[in-house]
Formats: structure tokens, sequence, C-alpha cells
């Protein structure tokens, strides 16, 4: 064979070599690419559903026990306010209306940890969130003889039993408010554990959280595994309440 009749030959194989390369780089191209739309979409979406639907928060204190503890982690759902109403019995978390945290201590979190929350992969640690029982809507009167008897809303006394925490009264502060139009009075299951409505009654607002600052309502327990459940307004407890007048 001449250098002639082998040139072509090596140069055939060279092309073959290099057809074979694109070959093997193809499905890794592929999936790798695939993989990239795949995690971008993911993120895309729990950004989409954290801002617009739903939003898991963290638990750091005891002033909703036993309902939940500290550790827990809920599903709040943000339809409520909006497309949903807000009722008597709701669960709900809402922004500090001011100067109800100064007190409280939140777990530091990492930039790592910060960017997860911003999307929605890890729960909000609460730093400037509160969660509460609804107990008045805009315009009811509640009232606390502040003698550990049962709260009145609109004249009604309202057996909370079935929520509150074992030994807890319903109030051993004395206060009579109508709810703000626009605000609402909120409570802790753990009275005697928890600053809320009726201990800040010297703030600006009476007590009273604005509904505008209202995230929505928790609605399930997300963690830990052994505490996952719905977490379900107490219709009953509030039945009789009329509408105030």
């Amino acid at each position: 064979m001449t250098d002639q009749d082998a040139a072509p030959a090596s140069q055939e194989a060279r092309s073959g070599g290099a057809r074979s390369d694109d070959r093997r780089r193809g499905p890794v191209a592929s999936f790798l690419r695939e993989t990239v739309i795949i995690l971008v979409s993911a993120v895309v979406l729990s950004w989409v559903v954290k801002t617009f639907l739903a939003q898991a928060f963290f638990i750091p204190s005891a002033s909703m026990h036993d309902t939940l503890l500290e550790g827990d982690r809920v599903l709040v759902n943000k339809l409520v306010p909006g497309p949903f109403d807000l009722h008597r019995g709701d669960i709900v978390v809402f922004s500090d209306p001011g100067g109800w945290l100064d007190q409280q201590t939140v777990p530091e979190t990492n930039v790592v940890q910060d960017a997860l929350i911003a999307i929605g992969l890890m729960p909000q640690q609460s730093e400037d969130h509160l969660i509460k029982r609804v107990i008045g809507l805009p315009g009811d009167r509640v009232r606390s003889a502040g003698d550990g008897s049962p709260l009145t809303v609109n004249g009604q006394p309202i057996d909370e039993t079935a929520y509150l925490a074992p030994g807890s009264s319903p109030s051993g502060l004395t206060f009579d408010v109508t709810v703000p139009e626009g605000s609402l009075w909120v409570m802790g299951d753990n009275r005697q554990q928890s600053a809320d409505s009726s201990y800040h009654l010297g703030d600006p607002g009476g007590g009273s959280v604005p509904v505008a600052d209202v995230v929505g309502t928790a609605f399930v327990t997300l963690w830990p595994v052994d505490r996952i459940g719905a977490l379900r307004n107490p219709g009953d407890v509030f039945d009789a309440v009329p509408d105030p007048s």
C-alpha cells in the first residue's frame, strides 16, 4: 500500500473517532440539559407556590401549646384572606404589627438557608411573623373578666376547652374591646405563655392586628413525622356567637 492509499484510511479513522466522541457526548449533554431544566423548573414552581399559594413556617415558641409545639413546621394557606374569608377559630400567621417580637428569640440562618427560605424550599424561620388563633373579627366585642371565666364574643360566652392548653385559663387579664374595622383580635392557645392581643392593649390599634398583616391560615402540621396532621377550625366553639351589632 502506498502512502497515498493510506491517507484516506487514516483520515476516515480520525473522522470515525470524532463521530464516536460526539455520540458519547450527546447523551451526557442531553442529561445535563434536562437536569438543569428540571431543577430550574422546580425552583420556579416552588417560588410561585410560596409566593401565591402556600408557605411553610417554623414554630419557635410555646404560645400555641398543645395545638403547636416548638419546632413544628406548618403549612399556611395564602389564599386566606383573599379569595377565601377569615373565620373565628382560624390559626393565622401574621407579620409583627410592631414591637410584638422584641423579646422573642428566633433561630439564626446562614446565606444558603436564607436563599432556600426565599424560594420556599425551607420553612420561614418566623423572625418577623407570629402565629395565633382568631378570636374576634372586625366589629366583634371581645370581653374578659380577668378571673379565668370564659371570654365572651358579642355577649356570647365561648367554651375554648377544645384547644386551650391543659391548665390554661381563657384569660388572666381584664379587657373589653371592640375590634376595629379591618383588624382581628388574636390569642394563643397557651394563654398564660402568649404575648397576644390582650398583652398589647396599650399599643397602637389597642392590641388588634390589621388584616393586611395576615399571611394566611395554618391548615396542616408538616413536621415532625409523628405530628403530621390537619389543623381544623373548631367552628362549633363559635357557632352561637351572633354577628356584631
